[in-house]
């Protein structure tokens, strides 16, 4: 061996070593790394493996039906047809695929090519605007397997035509959906509502109740809201197996079927609610034409069987068309309902506090009897007027304040039924706070706060709508820390005629004429008559609920001691209302109908009748806007409440106006016309069964 290859063998086995210990070194690394991945992550990378091969398919309930008390379906689900690709389904061949995109566009008139998918502009089935190849692409790219929406909610004849066709439009086919349609559209929409997409912040909570976003929809308004959880039913659960690309290979467990949502029965009658919508539009346009202006933006009426608490109509005017909403939401439209100051959306029969005005003297005239302020056969004096020294507490000199009658001849002189009669500001002032030596001690902001809740007013009447109000009884701690001031003896006078500060909604003053109507009772009001099964079996019956009987289940005491807040304790108060003080307060309405404000309008129907008239004067930012607030002439609300028939009430009606001037001449026509047209109804009913 030479000296020239003894030399170069260290070196040779050193790069043999450093190439061996290299390789060691990485076979090392991946050893370590596979420990780490199949030893100590395993758990981890097993889960991932796990869910990569498993999917939960969601699978949409049926919604409940509505009807109305006589079957007739207020709100139902109609297919849908969506136009959809299965992107696994095209061919393969580009100019192919260009080929039935065309052909599609042509059919469904939509645009092949329209925009990118993007994080900013994301593909939204229905509700994003992308081309056909753009949906395709990303049907192919993240579901390639699963059908995906290129355009919702196409006609049926339009459908047909993509189905017979589809031998030619490989990966195209229709799929059929459920929406919601509301046969009765804008005539029920007020109390029945409308859907909508799950809205954004709203998202974790009702994925929670197992809805999927973007593609479920929800209550928006009205029964459609209360009722969500009922009428949705729950959705069904389907866990699979896929393969690499999405294909569903089967199933891993035994899926759990979606449950139907449960249906509502009403207590509404189409029927009426038709009428009373169409007398409470006339009346409004009449006096709207009739006066050359715009006078009336809104009005309500309401029909209750006083002895059940069954809505048998509920007309909120105007309203809205909730069938817009149901496949798309017109944004423009929708803004536009916001933007209305007539408030379309809101339900103005439950929703709206308003002045209540004279048919709030039924509560003043319950207190005052049942509390000994007068007798039925004490006369009063009403002149034109009363003026009164207006204190704010006890040593304070005060200063003069008027308060006129409506009438401005005055009555001169009235009894008790006299006073409910002919409404008489001034016999109500009398009342409610007193006149010198003639009514020593008036009833008191207390006590009438007291009455006027046990009558529905100030509390939420719990009819199940999601916009209901409770309106507003003030007291002198209200006053305080709200208006930062003491209660007045003027507030008292203004308060017992339903003016200043008090406000209720056009339900509550129906429930307190109801209540009278029978005999004290006040039933709670609903809208929903029984809960059908999706078989239409009856789950549950609704039975008449009352809520309290005010001559028996000491509710003024109650009343008394729990919302009455800012008074001192009345030693010796009345526990209950007396019968015959109810009756006493029957009679005055009846003679409202005999010989008062009632007697004119009423006097065109044979069915004995009993009611209260009301003008109720407003302020608010619309009619100050157009300086119509002017001191000592404002504009007023035109109101009436009334039932039939007297002896055996089967039916009491509300009707409101706004800035509808006087109850009498305004809102009489339609409570009369609403009565009318139920017994004629009934008539034909009974003629129908014999």
């Amino acid at each position: 061996m030479s000296e020239t290859s003894k030399a170069e063998s260290p070196l040779d086995r050193w790069r043999v070593l450093f190439t061996a210990a290299g390789i060691g070194l990485v076979f090392f690394i991946y050893l370590v790394r596979l420990f780490f991945l199949q030893v100590v992550q395993w758990s981890t990378w097993t889960a991932q493996a796990e869910d990569n091969r498993t999917v939960t398919i969601n699978t949409p309930a049926t919604r409940g039906i509505i009807y109305d008390r006589r079957g007739t379906i207020l709100a139902r689900n109609v297919a849908s047809y969506n136009v959809v690709i299965t992107a696994s389904n095209l061919p393969d061949d580009m100019g192919e695929k260009q080929e039935i995109y065309r052909q599609l566009s042509a059919l469904i008139d939509m645009p092949v090519d329209l925009g990118e998918i993007t994080l900013d502009t994301p593909y939204v089935p229905c509700y994003s605007e992308h081309g056909i190849m753009q949906i395709a692409e990303y049907g192919e790219l993240s579901k390639p397997y699963e059908p995906v929406r290129v355009k919702c909610f196409i006609d049926k004849e339009t459908a047909m035509k993509v189905q017979e066709k589809s031998m030619d439009l490989p990966g195209v086919s229709i799929e059929t959906s459920s929406i919601r349609d509301y046969p009765t559209g804008e005539l029920t929409a007020a109390f029945i509502g409308f859907l909508g997409p799950i809205p954004a912040n709203q998202e974790q909570y009702y994925e929670d109740q197992g809805l999927v976003a973007n593609r479920d929809k929800v209550g928006y308004a009205g029964l459609e809201l209360q009722y969500q959880e009922l009428l949705g039913g729950k959705n069904g659960i389907r866990k699979v197996e896929v393969d690499v690309a999405g294909k569903t290979m089967r199933d891993l467990e035994t899926p759990i079927a979606a449950v139907p949502g449960k249906s509502l029965r009403l207590t509404i009658d189409t029927r009426l609610q038709e009428a009373a919508t169409a007398i409470l539009d006339r009346e409004i346009t009449f006096w709207n034409v009739y006066l050359n202006t715009i006078r009336s933006t809104s009005g309500v009426t309401i029909a209750m069987n006083p002895k059940t608490g069954e809505i048998l109509a509920m007309v909120s005017y105007p309203t809205y068309q909730n069938n817009r909403m149901a496949r798309l939401m017109p944004a423009y439209y929708y803004e536009q309902l916001i933007q209305d100051p007539a408030k379309p959306l809101l339900n103005h029969a439950v929703g709206d506090n308003l002045p209540a005005g004279s048919v709030f003297k039924l509560a003043t005239a319950v207190g005052a009897l049942n509390e000994g302020v007068v007798t039925p056969d004490q006369v009063l004096s009403t002149p034109p007027k009363l003026v009164v020294i207006e204190k704010y507490y006890a040593n304070d000199p005060g200063k003069e304040r008027t308060f006129p009658d409506w009438n401005p001849a005055g009555f001169g002189h009235l009894d008790f039924l006299g006073g409910i009669a002919n409404s008489s500001n001034v016999y109500f002032y009398k009342l409610g706070g007193g006149y010198k030596d003639e009514v020593p001690e008036g009833l008191g902001i207390c006590r009438l706060g007291t009455y006027a809740h046990a009558l529905g007013y100030g509390e939420y009447p719990g009819i199940g709508l999601p916009d209901e109000e409770k309106g507003l009884i003030p007291d002198p701690k209200w006053k305080r820390i709200t208006h930062g001031e003491g209660w007045s003896t003027g507030d008292t006078y203004i308060s017992s005629v339903g003016q200043g500060y008090v406000l209720a909604t056009p339900l509550q003053v129906l429930m307190s004429a109801a209540t009278l109507a029978n005999d004290g009772k006040l039933i709670q009001p609903t809208l929903v008559r029984e809960i059908l099964d999706a078989e239409g079996n009856v789950v549950q019956a609704f039975e008449p609920k009352m809520k309290w009987d005010i001559t028996k289940d000491n509710v003024i005491q109650e009343f008394y001691d729990t919302t009455v807040r800012g008074c001192e304790p009345i030693e010796g108060q009345t526990k209950n209302v007396e019968p015959w003080v109810v009756k006493k307060v029957q009679e005055g309405m009846r003679q409202a109908v005999l010989q008062g404000t009632l007697k004119k309008e009423f006097s065109k129907i044979s069915i004995a009748a009993a009611g209260k008239t009301g003008t109720a004067e407003y302020c608010d930012k619309y009619a100050d806007a157009k300086n119509l607030c002017v001191p000592g002439n404002w504009p007023s609300h035109a109101w009436t409440v009334a039932y039939a028939p007297y002896d055996d009430p089967e039916i009491a009606v509300v009707a409101f106006v706004y800035n509808g001037g006087e109850g009498a001449s305004v809102a009489a026509p339609i409570v009369r016309q609403v009565i009318q047209a139920y017994f004629e109804l009934k008539g034909i009913d009974i003629a129908l069964e014999e």
